[in-house]
C-alpha cells in the first residue's frame, strides 16, 4: 500500500477546499466535496493520472456539493455521503444557488448511498471511519483514517475556528459537542484538512482554538 496523499483545489467564490485523496503508488483515490468548477477538478485528476473510485460528501451545503452530480456523471463513479439528515439540504441545492445568486447549473443531489456513524468507506487499502458530527449541518460527517492519523473534517473544525452555525439546521452546542466528544479524543497528533483554509492538528486546536479553550 502506498502513502495516503491529498491534493486541494479551492473552488467557487466560497474558496471551498475540494480535496482529492489518493494512493501515492497506485494512483487511485476519491474526490471529497466537489463544490463546483468541475472542469478544474477533472483537469487536476487527469493531470496527475489519478483513477477516481468514488465521490464523498461531508455535508449538503452548496459550496461542498454543488458540482457533485455533474462530476458523478462525468466520472461514472458512486456518490457517497453524507448522513441522511442532510437529505433536505441536498434536495434544495438549486434553491440555495438562486438564494446566493450562483451558477444556475447547480443541481439537486441524490447520493447513491448515505452514511451512518460507525460505517467505513475506502479506496484501495485506505480505510476511513465515518463519524457523524452534526452542528454545522445536521448530516455532516467526518472521514477518519486511523492508520494514517488523518481526518477530513469538512466544515466542523478549522484552523483557529469552527464551522458557522447560523445556516438552516445549524446548532452551535451540537457542533462543540461533536468536536469535543468525537474529534479531540482521537488524539492530539491527528492531522486534519478542512473545508476552507489551511488544515492543522487536533492538539493545536485543543490548546489554542478560541472556541474550544
Amino acid at each position: 500500500m502506498g502513502n495516503l496523499r491529498a491534493g486541494v483545489i479551492p473552488v467557487t467564490p466560497f474558496q471551498q477546499n475540494c480535496t482529492i485523496l489518493f494512493d501515492e503508488d497506485i494512483k487511485n483515490g476519491v474526490v471529497v466535496d466537489p463544490g463546483g468548477e468541475v472542469d478544474r477538478i477533472r483537469a487536476a485528476i487527469d493531470d496527475n493520472g489519478i483513477t477516481i473510485e468514488s465521490i464523498w460528501l461531508t455535508h449538503g451545503h452548496i459550496d461542498h456539493a454543488g458540482g457533485a452530480m455533474d462530476l458523478r456523471e462525468a466520472l461514472g463513479v458512486p456518490l457517497i455521503g453524507p448522513h441522511e439528515d442532510d437529505r433536505e439540504l441536498l434536495a434544495n441545492l438549486e434553491n440555495q444557488a438562486r438564494m446566493f445568486g450562483l451558477d444556475q447549473s447547480v443541481r439537486n443531489v441524490t447520493p447513491d448511498r448515505y452514511l451512518s456513524e460507525g460505517e467505513t468507506v475506502s479506496f484501495g487499502e485506505h480505510e476511513f471511519e465515518v463519524l457523524h458530527c452534526p452542528g454545522h449541518a445536521p448530516g455532516h460527517v467526518v472521514f477518519f483514517n486511523r492508520k494514517a492519523r488523518f481526518a477530513h473534517v469538512g466544515d466542523v473544525l478549522f484552523n483557529g475556528s469552527v464551522g458557522r452555525t447560523d445556516l438552516p439546521g445549524g446548532d452551535h452546542d451540537a457542533l462543540i459537542r461533536s468536536i469535543r466528544e468525537k474529534l479531540l479524543p482521537l488524539g492530539d497528533d491527528i492531522g486534519f484538512l478542512c473545508g476552507h483554509g489551511p488544515g492543522g492538528r487536533f492538539g493545536d486546536e485543543r490548546r489554542s482554538n478560541p472556541f474550544l479553550v
